[in-house]
């Protein structure tokens, strides 16, 4: 079995995609991408933006071979939108790619918005109900809570058997202890998902004791678990991680870890971005009319750059 983290928060923009070869068969699972609109009051930095073309690049390379594709919910960092914004995966980049590929996607408990998204990738895919379905080395959960349990939003697992066991637990960010039971049951080798939102001040202490419970439930019983998507939009998450680490004793990594390369939180240093690397006025409107590129923001000037494994920006 073969992993690739294609997108997540650690290697520099929102979403859980990740490429899994096993067998004859190569699962795409949830292709989308996106940048936090806004955050300390400023838009993405060119530089974020740069990132991100690259991984859309290679989220449709991915499509083009895939032999399925999972969509774990419809929330825009998750799946190509109809009327995206510049800095998520936009429809048309995919609808004339691989146009058999089976699709296994949520299709229960769908928000008015989920609903609308459904069809517009209904229009040319075939989506199959995934909910609780087993096709040869897929599996998939029912429903489980998206984040808190009082929340109304779900989202769909994936595990998927070859010579390791791997689980994709897309945005349950340890915040219930259904999902994690369900992970567990599964005796996987490798998870991938999606740690607390630390950086929202509106996390109740009593959901980062439960999210570090589950963390620690996780830890002491999976060989490789990968925590990333909303845990590190936050420098604090990248600390909670290193802590569970050093107290569980078991190494526990977000997605650039498992992946080897620096720890990208672009999300978490825009501001030091914009101060490093200053951004034109009306740069935003330019790009978003196709009138500007991302040229001369693709690499970081001297005297910045990502230390390997500790990923700070220097």
């Amino acid at each position: 079995m073969k992993i690739e983290i294609l997108g997540t928060e650690s290697l520099g923009a929102r979403g859980m995609c990740c490429l899994v070869s096993a067998g004859n068969r190569k699962i795409l699972i949830d292709p989308g991408i996106a940048l936090g609109y806004t955050r300390h009051g400023l838009l993405p930095h060119p530089f974020q933006v740069a990132v991100d073309e690259k991984i859309q690049g290679r989220i449709v390379d991915a499509w083009s071979s895939a032999t399925d594709i999972v969509i774990s919910h419809f929330h825009g960092d998750h799946i190509p939108l109809i009327n995206a914004n510049p800095y998520q995966l936009g429809i048309e980049k995919i609808e004339c790619v691989n146009q058999g590929v089976r699709v296994w996607a949520k299709s229960q408990n769908l928000s008015p918005v989920e609903q609308k998204r459904k069809n517009a990738l209904s229009a040319f895919l075939n989506m199959i109900p995934a909910e609780e379905l087993r096709d040869g080395i897929l599996s998939f959960s029912g429903n489980v809570h998206h984040g808190d349990a009082g929340g109304t939003d779900t989202i769909v697992m994936t595990r998927i058997e070859g010579n390791l066991v791997f689980v994709h637990a897309s945005d349950i960010q340890l915040l219930g202890d259904e999902a994690v039971s369900q992970i567990l049951s599964w005796r996987p080798d490798v998870v991938f998902a999606s740690g607390p939102p630390l950086y929202l001040e509106r996390l109740s202490n009593r959901q980062v004791k439960l999210a570090w419970k589950n963390a620690i439930r996780l830890s002491q019983k999976i060989d490789t678990l990968i925590l990333d998507h909303h845990l590190m939009r936050g420098e604090s998450g990248a600390e909670w991680l290193d802590k569970l680490s050093q107290e569980t004793g078991n190494e526990v990594m977000c997605g650039a870890d498992f992946m080897e390369k620096p720890r990208m939180l672009l999300e978490a240093k825009r501001r030091y971005l914009y101060e490093k690397m200053p951004v034109p006025e009306g740069w935003h409107e330019a790009y978003a009319s196709s009138k500007i590129s991302t040229d001369g923001y693709k690499t970081l000037p001297p005297g910045t750059a990502f230390e390997q494994g500790k990923g700070t920006l220097l």
